[in-house]
């Protein structure tokens, strides 16, 4: 068995004994965190235990994802302080479930499924496989191992997580296994047309203006093939959307021919930027991200920094170089 699969081996040890657990995504959770949280807590229900998941204010699921189940959400201030097992998904990193972190360390034993790696781990039995298109690749493991229900809801939180964070299945972290899982969850009921439309095919009318306002702005610096534009709060403001409704945005700045990393910013409150990678394959992103404290993948990463824009850029470039 592979370091990986001692480590799941190691989580499903803890939670077939487990009577109560609690799942926890990060903070903004994307499709892979919202996947794999709903999908292993509704497992876990229909194997027989008491499960819930969660994740830090905002508590809101985007529109985009209003057809995953949500039956098992509970809001961060329901979230018990008294589980056998609580389980982080989709990071490592303590400061990444914001206010839960402390419900967490409550319970008897802190278990961490994640895809990334980070400098910090964190938890009690951790199960990180860095070369996994999403986590939910991970918690479809799991649960084969653990011989827990996978429905159709299941399937669809699994799914979910899949599609996303391979970027439809286009990204370098597609692998036969990606596929393999997505074919077992397509037989278990998965409506791949309702997933597409939903996630890939709506968006409110106001991202049209935040999107052409994002892509004016863009700036291409031929030198050393990167592309870059910022979101600012008035954005939002004036098409009146809120900011998880522009996660795509990344995806159109990235287009651009001939470049082989893009960046977007997006200025929050007063001080506080994020920022959001992509690469083409040649430049490792995830470690320019880790010079801001932030992470992620080769091909995809983000940060959070205090610095204006201009100092951003010009570290980003100096990466480039």
């Amino acid at each position: 068995m592979s370091d990986v699969a001692d480590d799941l081996a190691a989580v499903a040890n803890v939670l077939r004994s487990a009577e109560t657990i609690g799942v926890v995504g990060h903070v903004g959770p994307d499709g892979d965190a919202l996947g794999s949280m709903i999908g292993l807590a509704r497992s876990a229900r229909l194997a027989g235990k008491q499960a819930v998941a969660s994740f830090d204010e905002p508590f809101v699921v985007p529109d985009e994802m209003s057809f995953l189940d949500d039956s098992v959400l509970v809001p961060p201030r329901d979230f018990p302080r008294d589980l056998d097992v609580a389980v982080v998904v989709d990071t490592s990193v303590r400061s990444r479930v914001g206010s839960l972190a402390g419900a967490m360390e409550l319970a008897g034993k802190l278990a961490v499924i994640d895809h990334h790696i980070s400098d910090g781990e964190w938890g009690d039995v951790v199960a990180i496989d860095a070369t996994a298109g999403a986590t939910t690749e991970l918690v479809h493991e799991l649960l084969q191992l653990l011989g827990w229900p996978i429905d159709k809801e299941v399937a669809t939180a699994l799914y979910t997580g899949l599609v996303t964070d391979t970027g439809r299945f286009q990204y370098s972290s597609t692998s036969s296994r990606t596929h393999d899982i997505a074919s077992d969850l397509l037989a278990r009921g998965v409506e791949t047309d309702v997933i597409g439309q939903k996630l890939f095919e709506e968006a409110s009318f106001g991202y049209y203006e935040v999107a052409s306002k994002v892509l004016g702005r863009s700036i291409l610096d031929e030198d050393h093939a990167f592309v870059w534009s910022i979101m600012e709060p008035d954005d939002l403001e004036s098409a009146g959307i809120a900011s998880h409704e522009t996660d795509g945005l990344i995806d159109l700045v990235r287009m651009a021919r001939g470049t082989e990393v893009a960046c977007l910013l997006k200025r929050k409150q007063a001080g506080v930027i994020k920022g959001s990678l992509r690469s083409r394959g040649r430049v490792d992103v995830a470690a320019i991200a880790r010079s801001f404290d932030g992470g992620g993948h080769h091909n995809a990463a983000g940060f959070t920094s205090a610095e204006d824009p201009a100092a951003i850029i010009e570290q980003i470039v100096a990466h480039l170089s």
